[in-house]
C-alpha cells in the first residue's frame, strides 16, 4: 500500500506535475505490460533522466519492479509493474480457444494471452502448452514459477467435483476421465483448481460485472455450447455432484435432434453455435459463429434469423429457469451475445410471454459486461478464493491481501 501525504497543490506546480509524469509511467507499462526505460521515454514523451528518476522512486515504494535485460545488443532495464504478494493463474478452455491470464491476489491483471485452438483437442497436449505459456508469460514480467500461488481454471463441460473430472463423455471430447487439477498440478507445481466455466463467469460478473449488487441472477453462457451459472444468495450454486447450471442440455423438444451429451432435443442441439452453422450452411457455407455475429450485425437477413431463432428458443428454456428459480437478472454473455439486442431482443420478449410472474417481478435480461475475458477472469477469482479459504487467513473479500504470502502455498489443499 502507497501511503500519501495530503499537501496544498497549485494548478502546474512542479509537484503536480510529478504526479502527472509518473500517472503516464504507471498507465504505459500497464497498457504495454513492460517496457525499458528508453521504451517508456518514447511512449510517455518524456526526458531519459526523468523516466530514470520516477521509475526508481516508484520501485522503491513497490509500484513498479525494474530487471536487468538486453536489447539491441545493450544492457537496458525492463519496467513491470511490482507484483503483490505473489501470482495466481486463471485458465478458460473453450472448445476452440484458450484464454490465460496472469494476475496478482488483487485480481489486478499482468499478462493476458489468446490462443486459438484445433476442434476436438487433447487434454494433455494443451495441458502441456498451457504450463509452457505460463511459464513464458512469467518471464514477460519478470517473474517465476515460485511467485504462483495458485492456478484457476476453467472448462466448459459439468464436472464431478469428488473426482476432478468431466461428468459426462462425449461432451469435451479428449478431455474425458482426465483429472485435470492433479495433472496440471504435476505440470506447475502449484495448487490447481477447476470449474465449469460458466460457474467461473457468473463468478466473475457477480465480483466484476453486470451482477454485482445482486443476491439471485443467473448467467447463460452461448457460443459453440450453451451453459449457465447460477447465484443464489449471493453465491455460486454447484448443486450436489458439481454439476448443476447444464441449462444446454435441458429437453425442450422431446425426440429432437442428437445432442453430443448423446440425449435428444437439448436446447444446445437446437440453439447452439453447431445448430445455428449448420441451418447456415446451404445458403451461406462454411462460417464460424463469429461470422454469423458479424454479417447479422452489418444486415445480412439469414444470419440475423438464426441469431433471433436461436435467442426465441433460448428464451423459453430462460423462462422455466425463472419459474423455478426466480431470479432478479438474467445476464447474457458468451460468443453469441457479442449480437446484443439481436439476441437479447427475442429472448427478453419470449422469456417476459412464458414466466408466470408478472410485468413489475419480471428479472432483467442485460448482456454481460466481461465479453469473453468473463471464465478467465472468474478462474482468477476462483483461484484466489481457494487460497483464502484454505489458509484461513482471509474471508471472502480478496481486496484484503495483507495475509497472504508465497509460504501460503503449502496449506493450501488441492480441489477439483
Amino acid at each position: 500500500m502507497i501511503s500519501v501525504v495530503t499537501q496544498r497543490r497549485t494548478p502546474g506546480s512542479q509537484t503536480s506535475l510529478r504526479e502527472a509524469n509518473r500517472g503516464r509511467i504507471v498507465d504505459a507499462v500497464k497498457k504495454h505490460g513492460g517496457l525499458t526505460q528508453v521504451e517508456l521515454a518514447g511512449v510517455t514523451g518524456l526526458s531519459a533522466a526523468s523516466v530514470s528518476n520516477i521509475v526508481k522512486e516508484l520501485s522503491g515504494t513497490g509500484v513498479l519492479h525494474t530487471s536487468p535485460t538486453t536489447q539491441s545488443g545493450r544492457r537496458a532495464q525492463y519496467v513491470t509493474l511490482a507484483h503483490a504478494l505473489g501470482l495466481v493463474v486463471g485458465v478458460h478452455f473453450s472448445t476452440r480457444h484458450m484464454r490465460v491470464a496472469l494476475a496478482d491476489v488483487a485480481q489486478k491483471v499482468v499478462a493476458e494471452h489468446h490462443v486459438p485452438l484445433a476442434k476436438d483437442h487433447r487434454a494433455d497436449y494443451e495441458l502441456d502448452k498451457t504450463a509452457l505459456l505460463v511459464v513464458d508469460m512469467l518471464e514477460s514480467v519478470s517473474a517465476s514459477m515460485k511467485e504462483v500461488l495458485a492456478v484457476g481454471i476453467a472448462l466448459p463441460a459439468p464436472l464431478n467435483s469428488k473426482h476432478g473430472t468431466t461428468s459426462r463423455s462425449g461432451i469435451l471430447r479428449g478431455w474425458d476421465g482426465v483429472p485435470v487439477a492433479d495433472v496440471m498440478r504435476r505440470r506447475m507445481n502449484s495448487p490447481v483448481f477447476v470449474d465449469n466455466a460458466a460457474n467461473l463467469s457468473a463468478l466473475a460478473e457477480l465480483r466484476l460485472g453486470a451482477a454485482r449488487g445482486r443476491r439471485d441472477a443467473v448467467f447463460i453462457d452461448v457460443g459453440d455450447g450453451i451453459g449457465a451459472g447460477l447465484i443464489l444468495n449471493g453465491q455460486v450454486f454447484r448443486g450436489h455432484n458439481g454439476s448443476a447450471g447444464e441449462f444446454g442440455h435441458t429437453t425442450i423438444r422431446e425426440n429432437g435432434p442428437l445432442c453430443r451429451c448423446g440425449n435428444r432435443g437439448c436446447l444446445e442441439a437446437i440453439a447452439g453455435g453447431p445448430a445455428i452453422l449448420e441451418h447456415l450452411r446451404p445458403t451461406h457455407g462454411a462460417l464460424k459463429l463469429g461470422d454469423v455475429v458479424s454479417r447479422a450485425m452489418a444486415g445480412d437477413p439469414g444470419c440475423a434469423r438464426e441469431i433471433a431463432d436461436a435467442g426465441r428458443h433460448i428464451g423459453v428454456a430462460a423462462a422455466n429457469l425463472c419459474n423455478l428459480f426466480d431470479p432478479e437478472r438474467l445476464i447474457i454473455g458468451g460468443e453469441l451475445a457479442k449480437a446484443g439486442e439481436l439476441l437479447l431482443g427475442p429472448i427478453r420478449h419470449a422469456t417476459e410471454r412464458s414466466v408466470i410472474v408478472g410485468d413489475d417481478a419480471l428479472p432483467d435480461i442485460v448482456q454481460g459486461q466481461l465479453g469473453v475475458r468473463a471464465a478467465t477472469l472468474g478462474a482468477v477469482s476462483f483461484a484466489i478464493d481457494q487460497i483464502a479459504v484454505s489458509t484461513d487467513t482471509i474471508g471472502n473479500n480478496t481486496s484484503d491481501t495483507d495475509a497472504i504470502g508465497p509460504d501460503a502455498i503449502g496449506t493450501v489443499t488441492i480441489v477439483a
